[in-house]
């Protein structure tokens, strides 16, 4: 190993220094003539690995000794204040000569060729590490070099450090106040808006379920049902899902009744308004339950049941123009069923409940659920006797059809209730499938077939004429064989001849002569009046939607014929209800008794409400009223008089025939209209029946009468009414 240099070295003031074995012997003392010698500020030039050479600065110094050899290293300088752990401790002690070199050695480390030199200690060197020596006089300044200066650049002042605490108090804050808004929202959300977001969410999942309310039936005066409705189910397709549309029709069709050809019209996908796929469409309704279970049990994609409601209508076309018919969704169309919809139908329920969404769309158990019962419709309980009302339409359709086109209507009234026991049209319709019938063959024709009664009407003009004593049962007239009234004369089918006749004379040949002459005593005025308490000019308002109410000549539209027509029934238009009412006021001892044709009201609960009592008002007194049966009662007995084909062996009969025109809108139709109204037994009347009989071709009188002797006598038979004990009197025609 080389000799360690020991030349002295200089420091930054150019004083020599000894060599590092001296400087770094413990106690060592400055050597006399170099004052910075072993000061502190020496100290600033040690290292664990050695001491610090500086060079003197550039102007003529020379460079390190050469004689160092290659164990010297070169050590770049300290280029920044914080790697040195001496600086406090040297600003203290060294009261500023350290800065002073310090800022020699900047300024030497800034200039070229200096060079710091490190030392190493010789390997097994096992001198303790130098200690710091004590503070060295302060080397005075030569005055021939000017001091140091200190560096003028300001350090600026570090930046202020955050307050830990000061953030942990805020984040806190932050913290509280977060929670606190979360909890607030979450009260708000459960406790004052759970209502409109359950609600909201609600409503996706709710199903509502119509439960239909049963209609009420019609029976009739017995309890019998006459229409009713049975539970049953309806078939529809869901197009959307059906997979071989024309094998599920040929499936469908042997059960429904239906050709496939027109099931397979009906599934075929369509759009609805909206644009959307329809999604229900009906197959059949009103299918048998035993039926529906068959199609379900097919499991045919896409065809599903649900509960229905079928109007079942046992008679067929039993009373079928009264009853009317319903639509499929048990809505009243005609008849009583659409006079008295609003009480038949009954109010609809509902379910509604909540349902899982998407596969899961079934009934949540323990979901919300509500049901609100279905009300039934209340009942009507009519007057008509079934048996009597199955009679009736027979006998009169078998007459009818005598005469093709043909137009009929029957009534039968119990006296003195006034309830109507059959009422009867022809033609009829099967009231259980309407569809296929004209409209005009529904119509009621006792209720809506205007016309002009003809000589029916006579019974009204002498009763009025007794009632008002312009005649008396005794009085006699002379008859011409016609009379002028205005620009039209008026003539008898059975000529007098100028002969006094009898008043049942009169009746029983239809004298229009003889009828005029006592209308003239009577007055126009009092005629329309007592027109009017018999019943006409006005409905009867028995319940048929419809009803016509016909309609009487005021007097100061009368011309000079009017007085000639009207008291023969003719220029008057009414409905044979109207007409067969006025009968039953005579029958009655005398009294009006508005027709009934419904009798109850019979409530879901099985509580029967009479419905209002009928009108009533007196008419005629019982005397005139027995004296004007006496009269009609001559119709069927006396020799060649109008109404001898309505004569019952048994019972004795007094009636009225007539002849007039059926009206439509006003006008006058072809042929004519036979009619034919009596009662029995004539002492002591318990029924009235009217028959009115349209015959396009002529005829009607052929069929009128005989129909009502049909009628009568069963109905005389059915409910048991004894047999006259009396024969009916002989009546003088031609008094001499």
């Amino acid at each position: 190993m080389p000799p360690r240099s020991e030349e002295p070295r200089r420091d930054a003031t150019g004083s020599r220094r000894g060599s590092s074995r001296d400087t770094g012997r413990r106690g060592a003392q400055p050597r006399a003539g170099e004052p910075g010698v072993g000061g502190i500020s020496d100290a600033r030039a040690y290292t664990p690995r050695g001491r610090t050479v500086r060079e003197q600065r550039a102007g003529g110094r020379a460079a390190p000794d050469a004689d160092a050899g290659p164990a010297e290293q070169r050590r770049t300088p300290r280029s920044t204040r914080s790697g040195d752990p001496f600086r406090p401790a040297l600003q203290v002690l060294d009261g500023g000569r350290a800065g002073a070199g310090r800022a020699g050695r900047r300024e030497a480390a800034g200039r070229p060729g200096v060079v710091r030199t490190v030392t190493p200690r010789a390997p097994g060197h096992d001198d303790p590490p130098p200690r710091r020596r004590a503070a060295a006089p302060r080397p005075a300044r030569r005055p021939d070099r000017p001091a140091a200066r200190r560096p003028s650049r300001k350090r600026p002042k570090p930046p202020r450090l955050a307050d830990p605490r000061l953030r942990l108090r805020l984040g806190t804050v932050l913290t509280l106040v977060l929670f606190a808004v979360i909890g607030i929202r979450l009260v708000v959300l459960q406790a004052v808006e759970t209502p409109a977001y359950a609600g909201g969410g609600l409503v996706d999942r709710l199903r509502t379920v119509t439960l239909p309310a049963a209609r009420g039936g019609i029976y009739d005066r017995s309890g019998a049902p006459l229409a009713h409705s049975v539970e049953a189910r309806y078939v529809y397709a869901d197009p959307t899902q059906i997979e071989d549309l024309p094998a599920t029709a040929r499936a469908l069709s042997p059960l429904l009744g239906i050709p496939a050809s027109e099931l397979a019209e009906k599934m075929k996908p369509r759009k609805r308004d909206s644009g959307e796929d329809s999604r229900f469409e009906y197959l059949a309704r009103g299918v048998d339950i035993g039926q529906a279970r068959r199609i379900t049990g097919l499991e045919l994609a896409g065809i599903y049941t649900q509960r229905d409601e079928r109007r079942e209508v046992p008679g067929g076309d039993l009373a079928a123009n009264l009853l009317g018919f319903t639509s499929q969704d048990m809505v009243g169309l005609e008849g009583l069923e659409a006079r008295y919809d609003d009480l038949l139908r009954g109010k609809d329920g509902k379910r509604v409940y909540e349902v899982g969404l998407g596969d899961l769309a079934a009934p949540i158990p323990g979901g919300y659920s509500e049901t609100t019962e279905a009300k039934p419709g209340s009942s009507l309980q009519l007057t008509i006797e079934r048996d009597l009302q199955f009679m009736t339409q027979r006998m009169l359709s078998r007459h009818m059809t005598r005469s093709k086109g043909s137009t009929g209507a029957a009534v039968v009234i119990e006296i003195p209730s006034g309830e109507v026991l059959a009422q009867a049209s022809h033609p009829t319709y099967n009231a259980a499938k309407p569809v296929p019938s004209d409209p005009t063959d529904r119509e009621d024709a006792a209720t809506s077939f205007v016309v002009d009664p003809g000589s029916v009407h006579k019974a009204i003009t002498f009763g009025a004429a007794l009632q008002e004593r312009v005649i008396t049962p005794d009085t006699t007239l002379p008859i011409a064989n016609s009379i002028q009234k205005g620009d039209t004369p008026f003539a008898d089918t059975h000529p007098a001849n100028g002969r006094r006749m009898s008043l049942p004379g009169m009746m029983a040949y239809s004298s229009n002569v003889g009828t005029i002459q006592i209308a003239d005593k009577l007055g126009p005025e009092r005629l329309i009046d007592y027109q009017k308490r018999f019943g006409l000019g006005e409905p009867t308002r028995v319940g048929m939607p419809g009803e016509a109410s016909g309609r009487l000549l005021p007097v100061e539209e009368w011309s000079g014929s009017s007085a000639g027509s009207v008291p023969i029934g003719h220029s008057v238009d009414a409905t044979p209800l109207q007409m067969a009412a006025a009968y039953a006021t005579i029958a009655n001892n005398g009294t009006y008794v508005q027709p009934r044709l419904v009798k109850e009201v019979i409530g879901p609960d099985g509580k029967r409400t009479p419905t209002e009592p009928p009108v009533t008002r007196s008419v005629l007194s019982p005397e005139n009223a027995a004296a004007l049966r006496h009269i009609l009662e001559a119709v069927t007995t006396v020799e060649d008089a109008t109404g001898r084909a309505a004569a019952i062996p048994e019972w004795r009969v007094a009636g009225k025939t007539g002849t007039g025109w059926r009206l439509v809108d006003g006008r006058r139709q072809s042929g004519e209209v036979a009619s034919f109204i009596g009662m029995a037994p004539a002492e002591n009347p318990r029924y009235v029946i009217a028959v009115f009989a349209h015959t396009p071709s002529g005829g009607g009188g052929d069929i009128a009468a005989p129909a009502f002797r049909e009628m009568m006598q069963y109905t005389l038979r059915h409910n048991g009414v004894p047999p006259s004990g009396q024969k009916a009197p002989k009546f003088t025609v031609y008094p001499r």
